[in-house]
């Protein structure tokens, strides 16, 4: 008969499962430490408020960008009215640059010629703006007067 070798550990004294366990069981194991649930949740709220303030800082710049854009547009919308209800005397071509002029009793009139175009003989209007026509028959304003 053969002889089995005793184990000289005890069998109480030894985990199933030893790295399963919350604490070090042998000298040799690291450092476990319980985790500072406080510090943790401090960190944790740091980080979080950092990342959605920058968060919220783009989306505001963006809606920034949006409302100028939104003005923009506001403001062709405006133009291309005032345009539109004096009722042009020539056919504008798309892409090139006229005034629009206000007269003294409040209407307007839209013109090739810009203030510094009409010489000795300048009409008694106010230079309004100077705008463009874009290939959606709005007006782009270039410069307000």
């Amino acid at each position: 008969m053969e002889k089995v070798p005793k184990n000289p550990i005890d069998k109480d004294k030894v985990a199933e499962s030893p790295g399963l366990l919350e604490y070090a069981h042998h000298v040799g194991s690291a450092l476990i430490r319980p985790e500072d649930k406080g510090k943790l949740k401090g960190r944790s709220l740091a980080a979080m408020y950092e990342q959605t303030d920058l968060q919220i800082q783009q989306i505001k710049r963006q809606i920034e960008v949006l409302v100028e854009e939104a003005k923009r547009i506001d403001d062709r919308k405006r133009i291309s009215e005032k345009i539109y209800e004096t009722g042009l005397s020539f056919q504008p071509v798309i892409g090139h640059i006229y005034h629009v002029y206000e007269k003294e009793d409040g209407s307007s009139k839209v013109s090739m010629l810009s203030p510094d175009d009409w010489g000795r003989t300048k009409p008694n209007w106010t230079h309004i703006s100077k705008v463009k026509l874009l290939g959606d028959h709005t007006w782009q304003i270039l410069d307000d007067a």
